[in-house]
């Protein structure tokens, strides 16, 4: 039963983030300082992502180069820190913790679904990466992020900010906050 949930809850986790999304919008109360700190956080998550994309061979290898020599889930530690930045552009409480309980549910629900998968795929492999003794294969590669599709974070991250700096000029919050 719990893991039928996880796999869902894995399977979903994109779909789950639009809805969230628009509830985020709905809630945020985003300020030109909010934007410009939230933003440069979530860009520090973004980089991470794209660095780990272009590492990742997804479902046909275990990676252990770039930032996977140091962390496990390197794209959801950049999801994570994309979260908390756009957490702090929308300058509210009701938002964090609406990113907060979404981060954990579904990237909890992720990672125990790909690990699961990464051991039965390749038991071997993935034993040796959790050990450390899985040397590093590969360079960082753009055209592999790009297979990776780490392009549509980007593109959604600009959205969102274009978002919330329509939404700040709209509910005048950006022009007390010192725009221009």
């Amino acid at each position: 039963m719990v893991d039928s949930v996880v796999a869902v809850l894995a399977r979903r986790r994109v779909a789950l983030g639009f809805l969230c999304g628009v509830a985020t919008l709905a809630f945020a109360q985003p300020t030109l300082r909010s934007i410009a700190a939230g933003m440069s956080i979530a860009a520090v998550g973004e980089s991470l992502r794209f660095w780990a994309a272009g590492h990742l061979n997804k479902s046909r290898e275990v990676t252990s180069s770039g930032p996977y020599r140091w962390v496990a889930h390197p794209l959801y530690l950049g999801s994570s820190i994309m979260g908390m930045g756009l957490a702090v552009a929308c300058a509210s409480v009701a938002v964090s913790a609406l990113i907060v309980v979404y981060l954990v549910v579904t990237l909890t629900a992720a990672m125990r679904s790909e690990e699961a998968f990464l051991r039965r795929t390749f038991p071997d492999g993935y034993d040796r990466y959790r050990r450390g003794d899985a040397p590093p294969q590969k360079r960082f590669d753009v055209a592999q992020a790009m297979a990776n599709r780490e392009y549509r974070a980007v593109v959604g991250l600009a959205i969102v900010a274009l978002l919330l700096i329509w939404k700040a000029t709209y509910n005048g919050s950006f022009w007390r906050a010192g725009g221009p």
